[in-house]
């Protein structure tokens, strides 16, 4: 039969340091009262002996013992003066002796006529000393001192106090520090009980390898974890940030304890980490990020602070646009084939009818349109991802009523692109103007929205990508000229969720390749978004750049 033994669980550290702590006190209480107790011994000992001194001496100069040394019969003057002196000086003992240490006074009278017990050659010299000796009435602290009487000495005194009575005035101080040192002790226990109680709730009952594996832990997850944690305290200084946070956010240097508003966020993010109320998965712009935000409150009776976590959707939101771009390309296919079944059914109801000729003509028209649509496009961009991008947007403007018109200026040859502008980035800024455009357009007479794509020569003497998108509508106000790239901003009263991130996307992507972007009036009226690509310098690419004079779009085809 086998017993097992239960296995008993380490102590919490809060209770390992109330027990450090109680026995350290009791250590330093104890041994404080020890000290105390041997010093005041020391010291009655040292009170005594000046006491008997004092006794000693004051007999040895009274003219009356003198006097009485001289009568035949010393002892029966002085024994009744020795014992007034004992009950006046609180003294155990006054010995008065002849020179040689014959007691002529004693407390107990059977004692007188015999030797004194102790030393007496210093005095017999005429030297006072203080000594520790057992006598007949045990150990005593005593005085000597010569008695003098015209130049010689006559007598010897000695006064003493037993070791048994200066133990008791000890043990009386003693008691009294005993009772000082027991409410110091308690006192102290409380005191530690109370700090360490609070320690507890703290650490939650663990104990110190507990809390160091914890630690451990703490420390892997937030290297590990890929995503951005941020730990705010209740005055919203940084607590703790993690490496995904600190790219993410793009702070570098040592951040822990710098305010929300010192890490220069933009001011809507700023704005969501300061929130009191919890934020879900809201989408904010970083440096050169789209970031979807969560943060949390830590409540415990009291506000401590709130955890943010951080998650990239950078990639994300490009692929959405893309998706977006696809989605709408396919619609525009859907709206014509419906079209183009139409048209069918017209041609095979002209040849029924007998026409054919005409329905000959109707099909050759159509399929001419057609390709001199697709061959417009492609003949001024023919990089091919812009190319399907601008023939989805043309059909999905023509569905909603906008003209879109690619400028005859625009020239943009497949391969000029470097590998460092990829096309989701192009699809990212020319789609989301040209969307902003044809939101502005609809509506407006004429309904119109210009896109020219061309490069030309930069200032430094390298080449840039120019991209702009002009449209018929209301314009923008030059004092909004900065905020319509902001998240969220939108001339119309009412936004679909998600809606106003558009042109943020487009400025973010800009900064993203060091370009530049800005809007001005169109000619004629509305907005002209332009946006400046850096390509690098002649020969960069693979070929030289071609710059396209006058190349701001004016009229050209339409598409």
């Amino acid at each position: 039969m086998h017993l097992r033994v239960p296995r008993l669980r380490p102590r919490s550290l809060a209770g390992q340091l109330f027990a450090m702590q109680a026995v350290l006190i009791a250590v330093v209480v104890v041994g404080y009262a020890l000290f105390t107790y041997l010093s005041d011994r020391g010291q009655a000992q040292d009170a005594a002996g000046r006491q008997a001194r004092a006794v000693a001496l004051a007999i040895a100069d009274s003219p009356s013992v003198a006097e009485a040394i001289r009568t035949p019969d010393p002892t029966a003057r002085l024994q009744p003066y020795a014992v007034r002196v004992m009950q006046d000086t609180d003294v155990d003992f006054v010995t008065i002796m002849n020179p040689r240490g014959i007691r002529w006074t004693h407390p107990e009278p059977k004692e007188i006529g015999h030797a004194f017990r102790g030393h007496i050659e210093r005095a017999q010299r005429g030297g006072t000393f203080t000594e520790t000796y057992s006598g007949t009435l045990g150990p005593s602290v005593r005085a000597v001192t010569p008695i003098v009487d015209d130049g010689r000495i006559v007598g010897l005194v000695s006064a003493g106090i037993k070791v048994e009575e200066i133990s008791k005035r000890a043990q009386e101080q003693l008691t009294a520090l005993s009772g000082v040192a027991a409410g110091a002790l308690l006192l102290g226990a409380v005191g530690t009980y109370v700090i360490n109680a609070r320690l507890r709730r703290h650490t939650h009952g663990m104990n110190a390898e507990q809390l160091s594996r914890m630690h451990d832990y703490h420390q892997a997850a937030l290297h590990a974890v890929r995503e951005g944690l941020l730990m705010l305290d209740g005055q919203y200084r940084v607590a703790l940030i993690n490496d995904g946070g600190r790219e993410l956010l793009g702070v570098r240097g040592d951040v822990v304890g710098a305010s929300v508003a010192e890490l220069g966020l933009p001011s809507r993010l700023t704005g969501a980490l300061l929130a009191s109320e919890p934020r879900v998965d809201e989408v904010h712009l970083a440096a050169d990020r789209v970031l979807v935000v969560n943060t949390s409150p830590v409540s415990g009776g009291e506000r401590r602070g709130t955890v943010v976590t951080l998650r990239d959707v950078t990639e994300l939101q490009s692929l959405t646009g893309e998706l977006d771009s696809e989605r709408g390309f396919t619609q525009a296919l859907r709206s014509q084939a419906h079209e183009a079944a139409n048209r069918l059914h017209t041609v095979v109801s002209l040849i029924e009818l007998g026409r054919a000729e005409e329905a000959v003509e109707f099909a050759t028209a159509e399929l001419e349109l057609a390709q001199a649509l697709t061959d417009q496009v492609v003949a001024a961009v023919s990089e091919p991802v812009l190319a399907a991008l601008l023939l989805g947007k043309t059909a999905q403007a023509n569905e909603r009523g906008v003209e879109l018109v690619v400028s005859q200026d625009s020239r943009l040859d497949d391969g000029l692109l470097p590998p460092s502008l990829p096309s989701r980035d192009l699809v990212t800024i020319l789609g989301n103007l040209v969307d902003n455009a044809v939101d502005a357009a609809q509506g407006a007479v004429p309904s119109r929205v210009t896109v020219a794509a061309y490069t030309e020569t930069a200032g430094t003497g390298g080449s840039e990508l120019v991209l702009c998108v002009s449209d018929t509508g209301a314009g923008v106000d030059p004092a909004h000229a900065d905020l319509v790239f902001q998240r969220g901003y939108s001339t119309k009263p009412a936004r679909e969720g998600g809606r106003g991130l558009g042109l943020a996307l487009v400025r973010q992507a800009v900064r993203r390749h060091d370009g530049t972007l800005n809007v001005t009036e169109a000619d004629g009226g509305g907005a002209r978004f332009e946006a400046r690509l850096p390509l690098g310098g002649p020969g960069d690419d693979g070929s030289a750049p071609t710059a396209v004079a006058g190349g701001r779009p004016g009229a050209g085809g339409t598409v």
